[in-house]
């Protein structure tokens, strides 16, 4: 019985770990901005990249905002591991039908570039 209670404690555990620490920024994620004109040719372009933010526990029809969040988030993280400070073109897919009845993952991708 109490390996049942630390399996089940242990699985919570990971499950909220995981919940709450892929939507927040690091310290470096956040020097990272969005912009919406191409960078000039002094920015080098490092590649494409996509974020996600998994919406499983917020179920269906769940905060829309708060999953787009998160994958700008995640977006914004990736571009500074890669050595990125800018995040050129992003976008998110648009809503299907199926977004109404499954708590689908929300992603945003950008192109990264580092500029001095």
């Amino acid at each position: 019985m109490c390996i049942k209670t630390l399996t089940g404690i242990t699985f919570a555990t990971l499950v909220l770990a995981g919940c709450s620490s892929k939507g927040n920024l690091t310290a470096a994620g956040k020097l990272v901005t969005f912009v919406d004109q191409q960078p000039d040719s002094q920015c080098q372009l490092l590649g494409s990249v996509t974020g996600t933010q998994s919406n499983l526990f917020s179920g269906a029809g769940g905060n829309e905002t708060s999953g787009l969040r998160g994958a700008a988030n995640d977006l914004r993280n990736r571009a500074a591991e890669m050595g990125g400070n800018v995040i050129f073109g992003a976008t998110s897919p648009t809503q299907n039908i199926w977004t109404g009845f499954v708590p689908l993952d929300s992603k945003m991708s950008g192109q990264v570039y580092k500029c001095p």
